[in-house]
Formats: C-alpha cells, sequence, structure tokens
C-alpha cells in the first residue's frame, strides 16, 4: 500500500490524521504498554487547569446503551504538574503535542496560555470551552457565541500556538459558535464534545451519577456528530478534527467525508486499547482498495 495520510492542521504537519481525544488517553502512559504511541498523528493531553482539580464527586462514569456516561469534573494536577511530570514523557514520541486547556475565568485561559509561552515539544493548544460538568456564571463557555469568542480571544492575545477550540454540541446552532471562535483567532475547531445525558438506577431510583448529569460518548453520538462535523465545515475556512463515537476505520471515513481533515478517537480506548492503531491501518486499507493514493482526495467529499 502507497496511500498518503499526511494532513496538516493549522500549520502541523501530521503524518496521519488519527489522534486521542483529551480526556481518554491520559498523558499516554497506560497505552504506550499496548502499542507504539509515535504511530499516532498527534498527541492530545488531558485537559490541563491552571491549579490542582479534584474532579466531582464519584460515581462519575456509567455505561448506557451504545455510549457511556462521565462526569469527572476535569480532575488534574494542574499546570504545574504537567509540565514537570507529564510533558516530558509525551515528548519522548517525537510526535506533535496537543495541549488541552479549561480554566474557571477569560483570566485563567490566558494565564495558562502565558504559562505555556515557550515550552518546548508544544505545537498546539486546544480550547476546552465545551465541557458540560465545567460552568462559569451558570453557563457553559462553548454554549454562548459571544463567551465562545471572548474566551477565544484572550486565549489569542497570550499566545502564539496554533489555536484549535472544542466546541460543544449543546447548543441550538453550532456554526454560529464555530464562526464566532474563527473571528476571534481559532485556527482549527474540533467538534463535538460530549452531550448533556442521565441515567437513572430502577432499583435505588437515584440518578447513576453523583452529578446527576454527565456527558454522553460513544456510538450513540456518531450520527450528530458526523452531521455537526458537515455542518460547520460548510460554515468556516479552517480545518476541523471530527469527534464523537468514532470505533471504526469505517466511523472515521465518514467524519472525513463529511469535512474533517483529522478525528480523534475517545471512548473506544477504554475498550480496546490498540483501536487508534486499527483505524489507522483500517483507513489506509479503505482507501488503497478504492484506488484513492491520498486521504485529502475524500476530505468533505460527501455527495448531497
Amino acid at each position: 500500500m502507497s496511500v498518503n495520510l499526511s494532513v496538516t492542521l493549522a500549520g502541523i504537519k501530521l503524518k496521519n490524521p488519527v489522534m486521542p481525544a483529551s480526556g481518554t488517553f491520559g498523558s499516554g502512559r497506560e497505552f504506550s504498554e499496548f502499542f507504539d504511541i509515535s504511530r499516532l498523528g498527534a498527541i492530545v493531553a488531558k485537559t490541563v487547569t491552571l491549579k490542582p482539580r479534584h474532579g466531582n464527586m464519584p460515581p462519575r462514569v456509567c455505561e448506557v446503551t451504545s455510549g457511556m456516561l462521565n462526569s469527572i469534573g476535569l480532575q488534574n494536577e494542574g499546570l504545574d504538574h504537567f509540565l514537570e511530570h507529564d510533558l516530558p514523557f509525551m515528548r519522548k514520541f517525537k510526535i506533535p503535542i496537543i495541549v488541552n486547556i479549561a480554566g474557571n475565568t477569560l483570566e485563567e485561559y490566558a494565564q495558562i496560555c502565558r504559562d505555556l509561552r515557550g515550552v518546548p515539544g508544544i505545537n498546539a493548544i486546544e480550547l476546552n470551552i465545551s465541557c458540560p460538568n465545567i460552568k462559569a456564571g451558570g453557563i457553559a463557555f462553548g454554549a454562548s457565541a459571544r463567551l465562545a469568542e471572548q474566551v477565544t480571544a484572550a486565549a489569542r492575545y497570550n499566545t502564539d500556538y496554533p489555536l484549535i477550540v472544542k466546541l460543544t454540541p449543546n447548543v441550538y446552532n453550532i456554526s454560529k459558535i464555530a464562526r464566532a471562535v474563527v473571528s476571534a483567532g481559532a485556527d482549527a475547531v474540533s467538534l463535538i464534545n460530549t452531550l448533556v445525558g442521565m441515567s437513572i438506577d430502577l432499583n435505588t431510583f437515584k440518578p447513576m451519577l453523583a452529578n446527576i448529569t454527565g456527558g454522553l460518548s460513544g456510538p450513540a453520538i456518531k450520527p450528530v456528530a458526523v452531521r455537526m462535523v458537515w455542518e460547520v465545515a460548510q460554515s468556516v475556512n479552517v480545518p476541523i478534527i471530527g469527534i464523537g463515537g468514532i470505533m471504526t476505520a469505517e466511523d472515521a471515513i465518514e467524519f472525513f467525508l463529511a469535512g474533517a481533515t483529522a478525528v480523534a478517537v475517545g471512548t473506544a480506548n477504554f475498550i480496546n486499547p490498540r483501536v487508534m492503531i486499527e483505524i489507522i491501518e483500517g483507513i489506509e486499507k479503505f482507501l488503497d482498495e478504492r484506488g484513492y493514493t491520498d486521504i485529502r482526495q475524500i476530505i468533505g467529499k460527501v455527495q448531497v
């Protein structure tokens, strides 16, 4: 097979378009026991906040039909720990590193961007403005075009790294949010994050999650994600990372046809730690069998 899988994402050269979705891969330590991480297109770190976060009360995860609900609450050890312990480990694989960040305020987003300036080995910042379990003033940053634009502008002002903004599907018009963040300086967008959901235990009559609601991920959300990627691709002229229920190479192909330049794999990593390698190989096989020599030949080629 001689299929070119390389793509360019916000100026970053990726040898293939497959990466983990933030929050499902940590820094890659556990997964490095199952496969050579350098085979991925990039690493996306678990969300980093300025200070350590304990996250939400357990139970924080439950399985539902065709998916998973989680309400982790962005548990992490904070920026200083990330820079001292996680980033050096991730650098060893010599592939692009995307650092996903979140804050409670605009100033926290800006401060993290400033603190990451000039740090070796970082290739891009992904703004998490879409976590359904983290809000500012009662609303997720990504649920308001005005707030999304403001937080993107604050980050843009404080960093020279390529800026990717991760969008929430929990909005009426995701294209409006995408246009707002691009106008504020986003170099790429990633979508979707999880859909807000709820599950109830029939034995106790209580919610399965201590936080009552959580983020739904997995195969159940893929059609929603593909539709939103397609809509946003019609609306902005920046690369898109497609996310949402990707379990197989065929799932990833749908996202490319809808307009994604790259894809990120989330829930599937918890089921099969080698799934991203299988997806890379499956994409190559799919294209080769149909006579394509370059993945870019199918990006945005859905026939409608």
